[in-house]
């Protein structure tokens, strides 16, 4: 029996046309009839690190009977010039999370996954504490089950007031060990199952999307060590970036 929480997410490669370049972290989320892959924006585009791909390939489970089953789905970043993910903005500048919508036509019938939802997203009055448990859902440098196609999940903590936006940013911090690929995970926290609250057998709420460690630039390299904190952009952002 396969725990949903692993099925919400999805190993992510970027290519420039065959040429692969990075591994990274998405999932999926669903709004009404339509289907999204999320990630963090700069796995879309970084011209600080003149990271410019042309497409993505996320791996798919094809078989809910046999989970080492799985396919690769390209997905094309830009059409006519035009890039086809949405990335939000707000009053200090770029939020880190960029989404793309997926045909679900153009997905095998089988397909085996699972989605987050509007109802899995707390409302901007909602009280969470710091220090409450997280899980960051993802593929630390690339590392996953390789067998059975499965992201492995690491422990976290809030390390900031959550609800308010940190050094007036749209995310607030997690105490948590993490690594590149990681991008692009979902950051969730469990909640009881209850028929109530429309959650499912998915009772997990989605706080937010791993971005980046966060580092202190005057850090003796050799005397202090990383301070171990990142950065999780609000998942609220979802509901704008994946307006009709």
């Amino acid at each position: 029996m396969i725990e949903p929480i692993l099925l919400t997410a999805a190993r992510l490669c970027t290519f420039n046309q065959q040429k692969q370049l990075t591994n990274a972290s998405s999932f999926f989320f669903a709004r009404d009839e339509r289907l999204f892959l999320v990630t963090s924006r700069h796995v879309m585009i970084d011209a600080q690190n003149q990271h410019f791909p042309d497409r993505i390939e996320i791996e798919l489970h094809t078989d809910p009977n046999n989970i080492a089953q799985s396919i690769g789905i390209s997905i094309p970043l830009y059409r006519d010039g035009e890039r086809l993910w949405r990335q939000g903005l707000d009053s200090t500048g770029e939020i880190d999370v960029a989404v793309i919508e997926l045909d679900r036509a153009a997905l095998p019938a089988t397909a085996f996954y699972r989605a987050f939802t509007p109802e899995h997203l707390y409302g901007p009055t909602a009280e969470v504490e710091v220090g409450t448990s997280l899980l960051v859902v993802g593929f630390p440098l690339g590392f996953h089950d390789t067998l059975h196609h499965m992201p492995v999940v690491r422990q976290a903590v809030i390390a900031s007031s959550f609800g308010l936006r940190f050094q007036s940013k749209g995310y607030f911090l997690s105490d948590a060990r993490t690594h590149r690929g990681i991008s692009g995970a979902p950051v969730v926290t469990r909640v009881a199952n209850t028929p109530e609250n429309g959650l499912g057998d998915l009772p997990w709420m989605l706080l937010g999307v791993h971005s980046a460690r966060l580092d202190v630039g005057t850090r003796d390299l050799q005397l202090d060590e990383a301070l171990g904190l990142n950065c999780t952009w609000y998942a609220d952002i979802l509901l704008t970036l994946t307006e009709n």
